[in-house]
């Protein structure tokens, strides 16, 4: 375990950094800042991030098969032409939720984009509950919701098999599993697999390794955690500078390194004094697995 090492990439805070996505064509990470209402994209190889400014709460970045990037935004799937700085709407969901906005969001390996919604916090992890929602953006632009009543919809990500979908309510401090059909993109018979310590916190993103474990970070908890979903038990925990993790993906050449984005939102002066890093980029070498690249969005 000595060989992990924790590096700060970003030299700028976010407000709340999210949804990290590993861009192979351009050997960049992709990441949002939710509140800052920012896409940006740092490049391993000029160590320089751009940055995108939006309208509206941006809460997920995606790959797109045609090129560029899929958004969730305010409560719109949206597409993101890169160059150009140009965003269009896709489609809008929970239109009778003007308090409403998408949380996390990801692509299938048939291509689909999940994502879920919440309701606007008033200060970090209080809200509104029962407000949110998940929806599946279909390659034709259709939008399919799963289920209602969710208090703040978070990680996803699908077993190696692709029979299995991975899910988060945050406030349930619970890590769920649903029987998933690659077919028709349709879930079921919800379990839970991994309910979390008090000093873990609250369940946030979440990605899958090559060896079929899940890797949760833990908001609040300053950590991510990796999970057995078969047995339930947590193989480790990997402590980082910043108490507000936020999310996780594998990326680099080999998708060995691990990304872990973190926030501020809810910090005073004397809490960003104790944690100066809070808010940026970290990344993690050294873990010993390898991640799954991410799938494109069909549409």
């Amino acid at each position: 375990m000595s060989s992990i090492k924790i590096e700060c990439i970003t030299n700028v805070g976010n407000r709340i950094g999210e949804s990290p996505v590993w861009d192979e064509k351009e050997s960049s990470l992709l990441y949002v800042d939710i509140t800052g209402r920012k896409v940006c994209r740092w490049s391993s190889v000029s160590k320089e991030v751009q940055v995108i400014s939006v309208d509206a709460p941006v809460s997920s970045v995606a790959l797109r098969k045609s090129g560029d990037y899929v958004i969730t935004l305010g409560t719109k799937f949206a597409a993101l032409k890169w160059k150009e700085q140009v965003v269009t709407t896709i489609t809008e969901v929970d239109k009778d939720k003007p308090n409403n906005r998408f949380n996390d969001g990801k692509v299938d390996p048939a291509g689909r984009y999940f994502a879920g919604t919440m309701s606007e916090e008033i200060r970090p992890a209080v809200l509104e509950r029962n407000q949110g929602a998940l929806y599946t953006l279909f390659s034709d632009h259709s939008v399919v919701k799963h289920f209602d009543q969710v208090d703040i919809s978070n990680g996803l990500d699908w077993s190696l098999d692709h029979k299995t979908f991975f899910y988060i309510d945050s406030l349930s401090y619970s890590v769920d599993a649903f029987d998933y059909d690659l077919q028709t993109g349709k879930i079921g018979n919800r379990r839970s697999i991994y309910k979390l310590e008090k000093e873990e916190s609250i369940p946030d993103g979440m990605c899958i390794d090559t060896e079929g474990k899940l890797w949760v970070a833990c908001y609040d908890g300053g950590r991510v955690i990796r999970l057995d979903p078969e047995t339930g038990k947590r193989l480790q925990t990997v402590k980082l500078p910043v108490d507000k993790t936020t999310s996780c993906c594998f990326g680099g050449k080999d998708y060995s390194e691990m990304y872990v984005t973190s926030g501020t939102d809810g910090m005073d002066k004397d809490y960003l004094a104790r944690q100066p890093q809070a808010g940026r980029i970290f990344k993690i070498t050294g873990l010993g697995v390898k991640g799954v690249p991410p799938y494109p969005f069909a549409g």
